[in-house]
């Protein structure tokens, strides 16, 4: 018989790391909320309509797409051309890529429910036919909260701030919040002629953290025919991480284009504020393009400092998103916290708390005449809220206390008598092995 297996890309989680990755859902959970955003959820699986064209050739490229079933399944194999077969002709949903497009969907449809400027966050598992490696699954978690039917830039210093607060409660005060606005990159690139490889372009500049910028120059000389692009790469590469220097470089490269100015603008004023309001490690970063087409704005990326993992968050401004499900002028905002990397790193840097394996603090062991009298004591000690077990079997003493160590149980109780609120037990430290009497009131 075959040995049973899960695909590539996807993982079990045992009790142990359930309660970390809680530990952290937890935490982002709290700072959610406690910055005005409120819960939705929406299915795993969506329309393949809704889902592609929104996130550039690539991202479409890596969609679970769900096969039609049955009678409709049938019906496409027969009427299909064998030579000009295509994988969509058999799919009319796909599961969600991420949560920002159907988030998107779930605007236009409800819009006349919600009330704007709305705060969301959103905490469910995406799917992407990415190949797994450290760090990247094919089936993992986003936290993402955004801001929709709000063009201040508020919205982006508010986010700033929470990706900051929920990283240092999560002790990864080591980062760099990098920033970067799709206006200057758009008015960057058009100002080497080059827009119509823009897509192209900034999937190139995106790796420049993986692959380095000397291949990303060479990448630009070998697929983009304009040679300028790489030239102005080349100078912006060699740029310092002074934000004086590199905005005063993109006034004078950018001096006869409005959208770049706006962008300019923008990109001064949250980093402004924010430098007013504490944050010290947001640095701007011009190659910075993320690769999906619907970002407009501000754009967003956090990486640990000496650490290969990779981003960690990332997000931006999407004016447009909507509208390609009928809803014009809903500009929104958004950052997406990527809980499998930050777990991984939390998980390689030993951040977690000691205490989260130990869920239960007592185990009783009924040694009395009759079973009811550990039931009893265990439900007195769940009524005052008090976590706690019940060995169910009667078997050797040394194989009760060795499951209580197993499962990092601190107190054993062994109940003698026939259970009352006043009555004596015994109580074992499975840390030092000391075994004392004492009243229940005192375990109280």
């Amino acid at each position: 018989m075959q040995k049973p297996s899960i695909p590539k890309g996807t993982r079990d989680f045992s009790p142990s790391e359930i309660r970390r990755r809680n530990f952290i859902f937890d935490i982002v959970k709290l700072k959610f909320e406690k910055f005005g955003f409120s819960p939705i959820e929406t299915p795993s699986m969506e329309k393949l309509s809704t889902l592609t064209g929104k996130y550039g050739t690539e991202g479409d490229q890596l969609l679970f797409k769900v096969l039609k079933r049955g009678a409709k399944f049938d019906k496409v194999l027969a009427e299909s051309n064998i030579k000009n077969i295509k994988d969509h002709d058999f799919s009319d949903e796909a599961l969600r890529y991420d949560l920002t497009v159907p988030f998107a969907r779930y605007i236009v449809q409800h819009q006349n429910d919600i009330i704007f400027p709305f705060k969301r966050y959103q905490i469910q598992p995406v799917w992407r036919a990415d190949r797994p490696q450290k760090g990247r699954y094919r089936e993992f978690y986003q936290c993402d909260a955004d801001i929709v039917g709000s063009e201040s830039l508020v919205c982006e210093i508010e986010l700033v701030s929470l990706v900051q607060e929920i990283l240092n409660e999560l002790k990864l005060r080591d980062h760099t919040i990098m920033i970067n606005n799709r206006k200057i990159l758009a008015s960057l690139i058009e100002s080497c002629d080059s827009t119509e490889y823009f897509s192209k372009i900034t999937v190139i500049i995106d790796k420049v953290d993986k692959i380095g910028p000397e291949k990303v120059i060479q990448d630009l000389k070998n697929y983009i025919p304009n040679q300028k692009i790489a030239k102005l790469f080349e100078e912006l590469f060699n740029l310092s991480d002074s934000p004086t220097e590199i905005l005063h470089w993109l006034e004078n490269i950018l001096k006869d284009s409005e959208l770049g100015q706006k962008g300019i603008q923008e990109l001064n004023y949250v980093v402004e504020s924010c430098k007013i309001l504490g944050v010290n490690n947001l640095k701007i970063n011009l190659s910075l393009a993320r690769g999906l087409d619907y970002y407009t704005g501000s754009i967003f990326e956090v990486v640990l400092n000496n650490n290969s993992m990779g981003s960690i968050v990332g997000g931006g401004r999407y004016d447009n998103l909507t509208e390609v499900f009928g809803q014009k002028n809903l500009s929104g905002v958004g950052v997406s916290f990527g809980a499998e990397r930050i777990y991984d790193l939390m998980n390689d840097l030993n951040l977690f708390p000691d205490n989260l394996d130990t869920p239960s603090k007592y185990m009783i062991v009924d040694k009395s005449e009759s079973a009811i009298n550990g039931l009893k004591l265990l439900h007195f000690l769940r009524s005052k809220n008090i976590p706690c077990v019940l060995y169910p079997d009667n078997i050797k003493l040394k194989k009760q206390l060795k499951y209580a160590h197993s499962n990092k149980i601190p107190m054993v109780v062994f109940i003698k008598e026939d259970f009352s609120s006043e009555m004596k037990v015994e109580l074992k430290n499975m840390d030092t092995g000391e075994q004392k009497e004492c009243l229940l009131s005192d375990i109280l």
